[in-house]
């Protein structure tokens, strides 16, 4: 049930909403127990991220450029969502429905922004009017563009003082990561308007972009808080390396001088895997599993996976849950049942959805009932 952008438009212009398709529900073994796993709606086109709407609609992007609510099942395509760069690893990325939605109905989106013949990661806003978007506006870009066609970042966390914390990968150019004059390799943080909190540790530094909050990162894919309101993300590394880190105020985070990873082709990276003044990873996974999504349970279904991590393997399908001191546990969740694991997120009834991208599926993972 392959639905393509174009396709999908054409049919919302002359036709009712096109359905989500029939519920599959799997039972699978987990060391909590039996999970059942159902298909919640499929046919996506390289879906990337999944919110939840009060009343229970929820939010899915698309790469391509698609933004979809689906609402008992229909799947109901968003006008006015802008024009993105749609090339490499660039598109349409996270959506986040804003913590005050029920009194202003915003939502964020981040997409690679066409510009200058390349494209930045940008950061916008707009209210939800039921199928359509309105007052949109674009608070932040990042700064420079690139031609490049990799490594954009792109997840965003809205924290509960109403900042707002955005990745941005460093495009590929990864001596800039390190860089405080630009926005490459960096995790920004921005108030609701997209300026720098006067808090922000760089603001008034010389040389230094003032929506600056760690640097040294090269392409943070998944990012959520922590119980304590703390952020979290986990991020590519090169051949090896991926990282979980707590990005904390100034923080370096080494990229590419530190890294436990190396070449594509073979060879060193920097100067080995620690150095003084970096901030080390919290957990590191070589050989690489291209972690994307995170989310921090809370317990709600499971109080024996109470403050897991949960996060997607692109490379090799799973859905990778980590606990114990440094994170050293890890249950490899559907080994290979579900096609490049893009996004994760606890929904509010303690159910874990995800999303399968390599199978352009959105999936509910809850307690199985007795059979």
């Amino acid at each position: 049930m392959l639905r393509h952008l174009v396709f999908r438009h054409l049919v919302a212009a002359v036709a009712p909403p096109l359905l989500a398709g029939p519920a599959l529900a799997e039972r699978l073994g987990t060391s909590a127990g039996v999970v059942e796993v159902t298909r919640m709606a499929d046919g996506f086109d390289t879906p990337w991220s999944i919110a939840f709407l009060p009343g229970g609609d929820w939010l899915v992007t698309e790469r391509g450029g698609a933004l979809s609510r689906v609402a008992d099942g229909v799947v109901i395509p968003i006008e006015g969502v802008p024009e993105v760069w749609a090339n490499g690893q660039g598109g349409l990325f996270d959506v986040v429905v804003a913590r005050d939605f029920a009194t202003t109905g915003e939502i964020f989106l981040t997409y690679a922004e066409p510009r200058g013949g390349g494209a930045g990661t940008a950061l916008a806003v707009a209210r939800l009017d039921g199928e359509r978007l309105a007052d949109f506006r674009v608070i932040f870009r990042q700064e420079p563009a690139a031609t490049g066609t990799v490594h954009f970042g792109g997840r965003l966390v809205e924290a509960p003082d109403g900042t707002l914390f955005l990745t941005l990968g460093e495009r590929g150019e990864r001596d800039t990561a390190r860089r405080l004059d630009n926005h490459r390799g960096k995790v920004a943080r921005l108030t609701r308007d997209g300026a720098a909190p006067p808090d922000n540790p760089f603001v008034g530094v010389a040389g230094a972009r003032p929506e600056i909050w760690s640097y040294g990162h090269r392409n943070p894919q998944g990012a959520t808080l922590g119980p304590d309101g703390t952020l979290w993300l986990v991020e590519h590394g090169p051949r090896g390396g991926d990282e979980v880190n707590q990005p904390k105020p100034g923080a370096d985070h080494g990229w590419p001088l530190v890294t436990h990873g190396e070449e594509y082709g073979g060879g060193a990276i920097g100067i080995g895997a620690e150095a003084i003044g970096v901030e080390p990873p919290a957990r590191v996974w070589v050989p690489s599993i291209a972690p994307s999504g995170l989310a921090i349970y809370s317990g709600r279904l499971w109080p024996e996976w109470e403050g897991s991590f949960f996060t997607g393997s692109l490379n090799s399908d799973f859905l990778s849950r980590l606990s114990g001191e440094g994170l050293t546990s890890e249950e490899r969740l559907f080994d290979g049942a579900f096609a490049r694991i893009r996004d994760v997120r606890e929904a509010p009834d303690g159910a874990l959805w995800f999303i399968a991208e390599g199978d352009g599926a959105v999936w509910r993972m809850a307690p199985a009932p007795d059979p």
